[in-house]
């Protein structure tokens, strides 16, 4: 159901507030360059620090900016079952197309504590679900038998894969229906994961690089290995340097260096170390990006 390059939002911030007008023009941006879905609310896009009121705006500004022209995944985990429930109704109510619902965080729930989770916000929600592995934000890794599991539910369509591990993914492509779309979490591991049977992205690079990342995935869709392969290799710095600091720190910083938005970022994340920043800007101007 959600295959290809879908771009993991920034929330762009301006004296404290979201930044609404930021946010349409970003979410268009990514519409021209061919970006296949987008998705507010996710780790990208600072939701930890987002209030419910925020976050319910963000998802809603989102969709009345795409207006139907690429799906809208909107981020809803909680570590709480319940708010989980609360804010996927709610994307729903808002026009999303979907949700990515990270798996329960910090209370750390057992292997079945995870798929009774789920379970329980596609029964009560009815709404396409993309399960997100991301072990290292959430202290526990979703076991390859239970995405299989849970793929086998009506309502969870897919899998943002975080863990790192491209032997996790082979035995999660492995087990799971060929419809079930496994996506990379990690943009250096894009290319390997579409290798072994990946359906697509959810990228942080693609706010800044769009254009660079669907051609990626889009040369090796049509078969040009060498093609994709190249445009990997070239994107090697920029994913590096993205990530040199906990995300969305750098990506926040890049978006500001292009002039599209308030490098802003909220506490308990600090902006981008000096060092870094020109680490940055160097990377950013070898790739033509400013």
């Amino acid at each position: 159901m959600f295959e290809g390059i879908h771009t993991a939002l920034i929330t762009p911030f301006r004296n404290g507030q979201v930044d609404e007008e930021a946010l349409r023009a970003h979410v268009e941006r990514q519409i021209e360059a061919g970006i296949d879905g987008v998705v507010p609310c996710g780790s990208t896009g600072e939701s930890a620090t987002l209030s419910h009121l925020e976050h319910r705006r963000v998802v809603e500004i989102v969709v009345d900016a795409a207006r139907g022209r690429v799906p809208v995944i909107a981020g809803t985990g909680s570590n709480s079952t319940r708010e989980a429930i609360e804010l996927t109704l709610h994307a729903k109510q808002a026009g999303a197309d979907g949700s990515l619902m990270l798996s329960p965080y910090y209370n750390k729930p057992t292997q079945e504590g995870i798929y009774a989770h789920y379970a329980a916000v596609a029964e009560a929600t009815r709404f396409p679900i993309v399960i997100y592995n991301i072990p290292g934000r959430t202290a526990s890794n979703i076991a390859p038998e239970i995405i299989a599991r849970l793929a086998r539910l009506e309502h969870i369509v897919g899998v943002k894969e975080a863990s790192g591990s491209l032997d996790q993914m082979s035995h999660v492509i492995a087990k799971c229906p060929q419809e079930f779309a496994v996506l990379s979490g990690d943009d250096s591991l894009t290319l390997p994961l579409l290798s072994i049977g990946g359906k697509g992205v959810i990228s942080t690079t693609s706010n800044v690089a769009p254009r660079p990342i669907c051609e990626l995935v889009r040369r090796f869709q049509r078969g040009d290995i060498a093609g994709s392969q190249a445009i990997h290799y070239s994107l090697l710095p920029l994913f590096d340097v993205l990530f040199c600091e906990t995300n969305p720190i750098p990506v926040k910083a890049a978006a500001g260096e292009l002039g599209w938005c308030s490098p802003e970022i909220r506490l308990p994340l600090t902006r981008i170390t000096d060092a870094n920043l020109e680490r940055l800007k160097v990377v950013l101007k070898d790739l033509d990006a400013l």
